[in-house]
C-alpha cells in the first residue's frame, strides 16, 4: 500500500488512543445510574484505534510503496491554498466573527481556487454562512465569535 495509508494509520490510531484515554481520564465511566459521560467516547476510541490498527498493518504487510504521499505540482500548490486559508480563518476568527469569517472562507475557496462566477460564490458564501447562524447560534445557542459589527 500507499506510504500515505501507512502514515494515516499511524496518526489515526495516535488519535483514536489519545481520544478514549481522554475520555476514561476527565469524565465518568460509568455512574449510579449506568454508562457515564466517558462510556461513548471511550468506546468510540477503541473503535477508532481497531480500525486505524487493521489500516496500518495491512499497509505495512503490502510491501508495495505507492505513489509519493504528497501531490506535486497544481495538487500541491491547491493543498497550501487551502491549508494557508484554513489557518487564516482560524487565526481571525475573534477579529471578524464565525459569520463573516465563514463568508470569506468560502469567498477565497469558491472564487479563486476552483474559479466559480461571483454570483454562484457569493451565493453559496451567504446561504452556508446563514445556514451556520440558524443552527449554531439561533437554533443551539451555540456562542460563536461575533465580529465588531455584531455578527
Amino acid at each position: 500500500m500507499r506510504c500515505a495509508d501507512r502514515i494515516a494509520g499511524a496518526a489515526l490510531l495516535a488519535f483514536s488512543v489519545a481520544f478514549a484515554v481522554g475520555a476514561l481520564r476527565h469524565y465518568t465511566y460509568w455512574g449510579a445510574s449506568g454508562p457515564g459521560s466517558a462510556f461513548l467516547p471511550f468506546w468510540l476510541g477503541v473503535g477508532m484505534a481497531v480500525l486505524a490498527g487493521m489500516q496500518l498493518v495491512g499497509a505495512v504487510r503490502s510491501g508495495v510503496a505507492g505513489p509519493a504521499w504528497l501531490p506535486r505540482g497544481e495538487g500541491l500548490r491547491r493543498l497550501v491554498v487551502v491549508l494557508a486559508v484554513t489557518v487564516a480563518f482560524v487565526a481571525l476568527l475573534k477579529v471578524v466573527g464565525m459569520i463573516l469569517g465563514t463568508v470569506l472562507f468560502l469567498i477565497v475557496l469558491l472564487r479563486w481556487l476552483e474559479g466559480y462566477r461571483w454570483p454562484v460564490t457569493l451565493g453559496v458564501a451567504v446561504l452556508a454562512a446563514g445556514a451556520h447562524y440558524l443552527v449554531f447560534t439561533y437554533w443551539l445557542r451555540v456562542p460563536f465569535p461575533v465580529s465588531a459589527l455584531g455578527f
